[in-house]
C-alpha cells in the first residue's frame, strides 16, 4: 500500500541511490542491480539481479530497499530477485565506470569477456597513473568480482573490476 502519491520513476530514482556496501562510491542504480519497479494498487514489486550468485550484498540491498521505500511512503514492498538474464558488467553505466576509477578501482574494460576466466589476463591500465605497465597479482581482490593488480610505473597496488 502506498501512503502518499509517488511515481514509479521517483521511487526508482530513490532506490537507485542505495550504495553498494563493498564499493560505496557506486549505487545499485550505477551497477545495474536495480532492474525494474512494478507499481500495483496494493504493493510495489522491486526487481533486482545479483552481480553474481551468492553476492553477500544482496541481503543488505533488500533491507535498504525496504527501508527507503517505507521512508518514501510505500508500506508493502515485494522484492523479486531474478537471475535471467544474468548480471553483466556491461550493465555498469559509463558514469559509474568513472566513479570506480576515481575511487581507485580500474573499471571493467570492454564488454564481458570469458578470456579472464581462463587465465588470460588483459592489460589493465592503472587507475592512478594510467600506465599499461601493470601486473596481475591475484585473480581475486577484496571481493570475488575484483582482481588485484600492481602498477610497475607508480608502484601502487590496485583492484580491477573484472568483466563478467
Amino acid at each position: 500500500m502506498v501512503k502518499k502519491t509517488i511515481t514509479k520513476e521517483e521511487l526508482f530514482n530513490i532506490i537507485a541511490q542505495i550504495p553498494d556496501p563493498e564499493i560505496p562510491a557506486l549505487s545499485i542504480g550505477d551497477l545495474g542491480v536495480l532492474r525494474n519497479i512494478e507499481m500495483h494498487q496494493d504493493k510495489v514489486v522491486v526487481v533486482i539481479t545479483p552481480t553474481y550468485s551468492g553476492c553477500p550484498a544482496m541481503k543488505f540491498f533488500e533491507q535498504e530497499i525496504l527501508s527507503v521505500a517505507k521512508e518514501a511512503g510505500v508500506n508493502y514492498v515485494e522484492i523479486k530477485t531474478i537471475y535471467s538474464p544474468a548480471w553483466t558488467t556491461d550493465w555498469i553505466s559509463d558514469a559509474a565506470k568513472m566513479k570506480l576509477k576515481e575511487y581507485g578501482i580500474a573499471p571493467p574494460q570492454g564488454t564481458s569477456d570469458k578470456s579472464f576466466l581462463f587465465g588470460q589476463p588483459k592489460k589493465i591500465n592503472c587507475p592512478k597513473c594510467h600506465s599499461e605497465n601493470t601486473e596481475l597479482k591475484s585473480q581475486f581482490g577484496s571481493t570475488s568480482c575484483k582482481a588485484l593488480y600492481f602498477c610497475k610505473q607508480c608502484t601502487e597496488p590496485f583492484e580491477y573490476f573484472k568483466c563478467i
